[in-house]
Order: structure tokens, then C-alpha cells, then sequence
């Protein structure tokens, strides 16, 4: 039982740092964090629900060994190509409306919880991450049977959400330094982050192909 709790207590604290490590890093989820938080506080708590639905599953999938499958050439080019237009198309919709504040919903007109599924599927890195990194801790999880699994969900999931909840309140509380000329410059930033990240995406895979 020592053993066990041990064990357990180590997943607990290396799933959370890794966790952490890795939803600290910007990238196109905390972009629309960003951008969502600016009218509504609780946008990052359904943006990492969102995201934590996509998680979960494939949590599962990786724990039953069909983690692979996202190493085939095939497979990451089309999630590369399709996940890098989607994040164009995005970046530049946010880009464009930075001037509207009272419809800035238009730059994601999607409820909350689907940004957080879209952007989760249009970036193809986070199943490459999921099929090494997190294939790995996950397989450290699995030594703890479907406890283990299940825990190890738990932790990674609500460092997510946790997270992006805090991103979105601090972002809407502070709403009165985002008058003027500092809303446009916030939303040309995440627009960009988006825009760099889709070309980043939709290139790699064809430049793979190519060369």
C-alpha cells in the first residue's frame, strides 16, 4: 500500500508539472482565452471543458494503445494542413473585427465550449504531444491500473481548465486598461499568435512532402 501511495503521489505531482508546463506555453488555445475573457469572465472555465472533451477520450484511446495511429505520416499531414487553415481563418476573422468592441463575439462567433474543442482539434501539435510526452506519462499512469488512468485525467484536465479559467476572469476584470487603441493592439496580438501558428501548422506538412 506505501508503495502504491507513492507511486501515486509521484503521478500526482509529475502529471501537474507537465501539465502546467505545457498550458503555460502561448499558443492558439490561450489566444482565444484571450480574446473570449474580454466579455465574458467565465469563458476559460468552458474553453478548458471544451478542451478536456477532446482530452478525455483520447486520454483512453492512448491508454489502450491506439496512440500510434497519430504517428503516421498520413495522418499527422491532413491534421496539419486541415488544423493550420481552420487557425488562418480564425487569426484573420480576429484581426479584422479588432475595432469592433461591441460585437467582438463575431471574431469567434462560437459558444465557449466549442472554441475549446475547435481549438484543440486545429492544433495539430497537441496530438503530437499526446503521442509522446503524454503517451509516456500516460503509460507511467496505466502501471497504476484504471485508477491510475482515471487520476492522471483528473489532474491533467483541471490544470487546463484551471488555467484558462484564470486567464479569462484576469482578462475581463481588467477590461478598463482595454479601451481604445489597447483593445486593438491586444486583439491584433492573439489574431497573430493565431495567423503564425496556422502557418506554421499548414506549412510543415507540405514542406515534409515537398523536400
Amino acid at each position: 500500500m506505501a508503495e502504491y501511495l507513492a507511486l501515486m503521489g509521484s503521478l500526482i505531482a509529475i502529471t501537474a508539472t507537465v501539465s502546467l508546463s505545457g498550458v503555460l506555453m502561448p499558443g492558439p488555445v490561450l489566444a482565444a482565452t484571450i480574446a473570449k475573457g474580454y466579455k465574458d469572465k467565465h469563458a476559460g472555465l468552458w474553453i478548458g471543458i471544451g478542451h478536456g472533451i477532446i482530452e478525455v477520450p483520447l486520454i483512453v484511446l492512448i491508454g489502450y494503445g491506439l496512440g500510434v495511429f497519430f504517428s503516421y505520416d498520413p495522418v499527422t499531414i491532413a491534421i496539419g494542413i486541415a488544423g493550420g487553415l481552420m487557425l488562418l481563418y480564425l487569426g484573420v476573422n480576429m484581426i479584422r473585427m479588432r475595432h469592433d468592441t461591441e460585437q467582438s463575439e463575431e471574431y469567434l462567433p462560437y459558444p465557449s465550449a466549442l472554441v475549446g474543442v475547435i481549438m484543440t482539434i486545429a492544433n495539430p501539435y497537441w496530438f503530437l504531444w499526446w503521442a509522446t510526452i503524454g503517451a509516456a506519462l500516460i503509460l507511467f499512469a496505466m502501471e497504476l491500473g484504471l485508477v491510475g488512468l482515471a487520476v492522471f485525467a483528473a489532474v491533467h484536465v483541471s490544470c487546463d481548465i484551471g488555467w484558462d479559467y484564470f486567464v479569462s476572469y484576469s482578462v475581463n476584470r481588467s477590461t478598463s486598461f482595454w479601451k481604445g487603441r489597447t483593445h486593438e493592439y491586444v486583439f491584433i496580438i492573439c489574431g497573430a499568435i493565431m495567423i503564425v501558428f496556422g502557418i506554421y501548422f499548414f506549412g510543415s506538412p507540405i514542406y515534409g512532402m515537398l523536400f
